[in-house]
């Protein structure tokens, strides 16, 4: 089953990267411009710190 709403922004999608010829850089700086001339508030939030899971007390293979 398709959905009309991704099929509309893979659509615009597509469109926006054939005007910058794949060029991801020059996609990038234009959707900054975009975002800069809407007027909306931008919220950047500082990354969150990775939290590395806990080490298994079973390490390499079972013995059997």
């Amino acid at each position: 089953m398709k959905d009309p709403i991704v099929a509309e922004v893979r659509k615009y999608r597509m469109q926006h990267t054939r005007k910058f010829r794949g060029d991801l850089a020059a996609i990038c700086a234009d959707l900054r411009a975009i975002q800069s001339a809407s007027g909306h508030k931008v919220v950047r939030l500082p990354p969150k710190k990775l939290v590395r899971p806990k080490a298994s007390r079973r390490r390499g293979r079972a013995r059997g």
